[in-house]
């Protein structure tokens, strides 16, 4: 196998046309015999840059409105044809066909397509490209003797080597370049058939028989969740970026799953939030006039455990007193749609410290979230469900007052994103006290109650929200005593008479969702 391949003759045939006058040129300089089709060789050809019609090679015309043009023998033949085996390169001397050294092909655009809120089915189809992955799979497939270009971000790289080689490549590049085609044509094939599977008929499932996971590699990460373990974040195909780091050190494993759980968290509300978390839990939460008020609320929470934690802001961070007040503790994260540039200036004093602008941030309903386990992944819909107060009974005798009911609304926000067992003690404004991940409900009652005692903050006339029901009287009571005036939670228990008939007990207003938010 030879490592230096000259390049003689290079097929053209791109959708998107960005660098291609630039690759063109240094290829015709160098002599190389350009070939090409419909639209890119009307291109090159009013840039003065000499083509030959691909019809022209085959004897054929192009035909079906360009959907038949490259599929035909005298082009694969010219890309498969094995340098090495003499009675292949005899095969193409007799039928006169000369090798192809060169493929650079990008495919119609069809994931931007089906993107388009106004896409129709026929337009979807009509983008589905075939005599371009034919050619890339052909080319990778030789890439011994072939070098296949299949997006504008190689063309630099191939230039380089192309200029330092003197018009050849080497069979490392030809190598990397034939995965990334494949990786290319894999991609583009698992978002057709994920088009083509959903929306899946009238009662059937929502996912597909087949799951192709389309992701590519963001960045690698210093480690896992352990120094000893590797990790890498990788992207979704079509999803919103990360968000943009501004300063601080690389990101940590942990620091993502962090910052996913506390921007989530800050965007469930409208009004000034901020968001503390800590090993994936929030341990303070709270809303205000403006960011300042809501994170000397937040921070009051669970002071202790807010060191060395992740902040999330749901508005721009632009005031210097706030920014002073971060930069006044250790912090692993900060993160805001934006941050002025006085902040900025005052933040970047701490040399360690992560700053993530994240202005588009949502959760989409199509997410899903996926979790290896052994033998296969466990696949669900993230949990978007929103708040709906219309839709919630009160069970008990007495009903929540406003205040009750503004507290308890927003405990069940957080609740949400407390790892189960959840238990939160709330005002209207702010968390109270965070019981997350113990083995029984009644177990994070108590820790909850333990937590807002530690911190100095009162529990009486508080309200307490629950993830999952209650499976006994036990968890009510424990609440009760602690100063719980109103709770909430999903219900759904063989045994709610008795938590109900305990809330009447206590003349405490208990609200069912009809929803749970367990986070396992």
């Amino acid at each position: 196998m030879p490592d230096h391949i000259r390049i003689g003759r290079a097929l053209l045939s791109v959708y998107d046309k960005e660098g291609l006058l630039e690759l063109a040129r240094v290829l015709h300089e160098r002599g190389v015999e350009i070939i090409s089709t419909g639209g890119t060789a009307r291109y090159l050809q009013e840039a003065a840059i000499p083509v030959r019609a691909v019809s022209e090679v085959t004897g054929f015309p192009e035909i079906l409105g360009g959907r038949v043009k490259t599929l035909h023998p005298h082009i694969h033949g010219a890309i498969l044809a094995k340098r090495e085996d003499e009675e292949q390169m005899r095969q193409l001397t007799e039928l006169g066909l000369t090798p192809i050294d060169l493929v650079v092909v990008n495919l119609y655009p069809f994931e931007k397509t089906i993107a388009r809120s106004d896409c129709t089915r026929a337009d979807a189809l009509e983008n589905i490209d075939i005599g371009g992955p034919c050619m890339i799979r052909a080319s990778a497939k030789n890439y011994p003797g072939v070098a296949v270009l299949t997006s504008p971000d190689q063309y630099g790289d191939f230039l380089h080597q192309f200029e330092e080689l003197e018009g050849c490549t080497s069979l490392a590049m030809r190598e990397q370049w034939a995965a990334a085609a494949f990786t290319r044509t894999s991609r583009y094939d698992a978002a057709i058939q994920a088009y083509l599977e959903a929306p899946a008929p009238a009662g059937e499932t929502a996912f597909p028989q087949t799951l192709q996971l389309r992701l590519h590699k963001l960045q690698d990460l210093r480690y896992g969740e352990n120094p000893h373990q590797s990790a890498a974040f990788y992207a979704e195909e079509g999803g919103d970026a990360f968000g943009e780091q501004l300063h601080g050190k690389e990101l940590s494993y942990n620091n993502i799953l962090d910052i996913h759980s506390a921007v989530g968290l800050a965007h469930e509300f409208r009004e000034p939030a901020v968001v503390i978390v800590k090993h994936n839990n929030p341990c303070g939460v709270a809303i205000g006039t403006d960011l300042l008020e809501a994170y000397t609320k937040a921070v009051a929470t669970d002071p202790a455990s807010a060191f060395g934690g992740i902040v999330a802001l749901n508005q721009p961070l632009t005031r210097s007193d706030l920014a002073a007040a971060l930069a006044g503790t250790f912090l692993e994260v900060v993160v805001a749609p934006d941050f002025s540039a006085e902040v900025l200036e005052l933040l970047r004093s701490k040399k360690n410290l992560r700053l993530i602008r994240w202005p588009g941030f949502r959760i989409q309903p199509a997410m899903q979230d996926v979790r290896k386990v052994s033998g296969g992944f466990l696949i669900q819909n993230v949990d978007i469900e929103p708040v709906e107060p219309s839709t919630y009974r009160v069970v008990s005798r007495r009903a929540p007052g406003e205040v009750e009911l503004q507290a308890l609304l927003f405990g069940w926000r957080v609740a949400k994103w407390v790892k189960s067992n959840a238990i939160i003690f709330a005002a209207p404004d702010r968390t109270l006290g965070i019981g997350a991940g113990q083995m029984s409900r009644v177990d994070s009652s108590r820790l909850a109650a333990m937590k807002a005692g530690h911190a100095g903050l009162g529990l009486r006339g508080s309200a307490a929200a629950s993830d999952a029901f209650f499976p006994f009287r036990d968890g009510l009571d424990v609440l009760a005593e602690a100063g719980a005036t109103a709770v909430i939670e999903p219900g759904g228990s063989v045994r709610d008479d008795e938590v109900i008939a305990a809330a009447d007990e206590h003349n405490i207003a208990l609200v069912f969702t009809g929803m749970r938010h367990f986070r396992h």
